[in-house]
């Protein structure tokens, strides 16, 4: 089967990681699969060298020129199914499919991460009209999309995926070191682009409130993001600049996450979930609010524990409860590990997408 995928952003973040893993899952498969992704991205850069890889991305929602850009790569690979990964990629995949060739239809999928609402222009209306099968990344995104009118059947829920065996075979960052921190300081972290929705400035606050009562903690909110200026600001007016770091973006995710004695999600709004489910396979015990689909994530008591979204004082009792009990952070990072082999790993992702390519392919 050769399925063609397209990412036209130029970020690195939790779609494009996913997507990564997914183009190499089905590879290794036997799958053959092209790539048609932004030249500027880093998505393009770490596939690059590999084969079946094309820059290619268009200026906006509307680009006949790159959608007859597109129209050329199709006709010359001759995929079975087209999978776009985020909305300028539909447009350009639901144009360019039209431009191909009205008369023969080729399956179209979009992965819908966030329970955004889409434009209702015309156009929007018309490229959605031409996906085949909507995959859902959690339950809300699901009845996000019914509640827009997408029949049922159209919609897959396909959660992202994690290569578990990976995550445990790397060796843990040392934090202490890299960060010049005391020896036996506990490490809180945060993995997560660096934005309004992610709830940064209520984690500073809540930290505030941790070392009142555990005064070696430090924290590590790891990420780049156009908050990143005003959280550092935060950060020194509050006078937390020897306990709280802000090192920027890294690549080697798992690393650091298995670095951490324990992992806070403060996200007001939840538009993914890899690093939740990366820090789940990496056994660490998490506290997360409960925001979005995190509850069907994170068991609340059993593989970590949910608080209110812009609670500080609650998120700030969860991190202390659980950096004061040694066992109960041991026990919840082994039974989210447990879970996230059993319900996140890469090879059922992979085993789930493959089944709805069969399937739209056959139909």
């Amino acid at each position: 089967m050769h399925s063609l995928h397209i990412d036209t952003s130029t970020a690195w973040q939790g779609g494009q990681r996913q997507l990564f893993d997914l183009v190499v899952g089905l590879r290794e498969r036997g799958d053959r699969v092209t790539l048609v992704a932004h030249p500027g991205g880093p998505l393009f850069r770490r596939m690059q060298e590999g084969t079946d890889v094309v820059g290619l991305a268009p200026k906006g929602d509307v680009d006949i020129a790159a959608a007859w850009r597109l129209s050329r790569v199709l006709k010359s690979v001759q995929p079975d199914i087209v999978h776009a990964h985020d909305s300028h990629g539909v447009a350009m995949a639901a144009t360019a499919i039209a431009i191909l060739s009205p008369a023969t239809h080729l399956p179209l999928v979009i992965t819908r991460r966030s329970e955004f609402r889409p434009e209702r222009t015309t156009f929007s209306k018309w490229k959605y009209s031409q996906v085949d099968a909507f995959v859902a990344t959690n339950g809300s995104v699901r009845q996000r999309l019914l509640a827009e009118g997408v029949p049922s059947a159209r919609v897959a829920v396909i959660p992202p995926g994690v290569d578990v065996e990976r995550i445990d075979r790397v060796d843990a960052a040392n934090l202490h070191a890299e960060l010049f921190l005391p020896t036996h300081a506990p490490i809180v972290g945060n993995v997560a682009v660096l934005d309004p929705q992610k709830g940064h400035h209520h984690l500073i606050a809540a930290a505030g409130l941790v070392l009142r009562d555990v005064p070696d903690t430090r924290f590590v909110i790891m990420g780049d993001g156009p908050l990143r200026a005003a959280l550092a600001r935060d950060v020194h007016g509050r006078h937390l600049d020897r306990h709280i770091f802000l090192p920027g973006f890294h690549t080697d995710i798992a690393r650091h996450l298995k670095g951490f004695d324990v992992y806070v999600s403060a996200a007001l709004h939840v538009t993914g979930s890899l690093a939740l489910i990366e820090a789940m396979a990496a056994s660490r015990p998490i506290v997360a609010t409960a925001v979005g689909h995190v509850p069907d994530l994170i068991e609340d008591g059993v593989t970590g524990l949910l608080v209110p979204p812009k609670d500080d004082a609650a998120l700030a009792a969860a991190i202390t409860r659980l950096l004061k009990d040694e066992p109960l952070r041991r026990a919840m990072g082994a039974r989210a590990s447990a879970r996230a082999r059993e319900q996140f790993s890469l090879e059922r992702t992979v085993e789930d997408t493959t089944a709805l390519y069969q399937r739209l392919i056959g139909a």
